[in-house]
């Protein structure tokens, strides 16, 4: 095992060690359940769509570039094909074996730097909570959620201009 395998493996263990404490492992699974698939953000989406009329079009191409990272994510994993962590018990069960980039990270932080522009200033630390909380139930190494989080970050400014759209929206 190389020094980043070694540091990503000590990092894991120890944050799946905070799952010991029920009360976090609870927020944990919940995050994660949320989280499947995107649900989460697309639904805050959605949700910002209806709520805030006047830029309902921002709002939607928003939840159109988180589910674009999304797809763009389980792409990456498809190719890359990293086994999930063996040497820890997930706490929860996951949708497919591979580990590379978290999933639940690309379209969390995608859905942080597009509505975060959009002034949903709570989806920035609430993000933060779903890419930790990946650890947490063991079903990601540090390196997934950090490559998740770049995947997010960087296909939600790339589409950032065709976010904002015209200024009628």
């Amino acid at each position: 095992m190389d020094d980043l395998d070694d540091i990503d493996h000590r990092i894991l263990s120890a944050l799946r060690a905070y799952g010991r404490d029920p009360r976090v492992a609870n927020a944990a699974r919940v995050l994660s359940f949320a989280g499947e698939h995107g649900a989460l953000w697309l639904a805050a989406g959605l949700a910002g769509a209806v709520a805030d009329g006047p830029r309902r079009g921002a709002w939607l191409r928003g939840t159109a570039l988180t589910a674009g990272a999304h797809l763009a994510g389980m792409g990456v994993k498809w190719v890359v094909r990293r086994p999930r962590p063996a040497h820890v018990e997930p706490l929860v069960s996951t949708v497919g074996r591979h580990s590379f980039p978290s999933s639940h990270a690309t379209s969390a932080v995608a859905a942080s730097v597009a509505f975060g522009a959009l002034g949903a200033y709570a989806v920035p630390p609430l993000a933060a909570a779903m890419c930790v909380s990946r650890l947490v139930v063991g079903v990601h190494y540090p390196s997934d959620v950090a490559a998740g989080a770049a995947l997010g970050a960087l296909t939600a400014r790339i589409g950032a201009r065709w976010m904002r759209g015209s200024a009628h929206d």
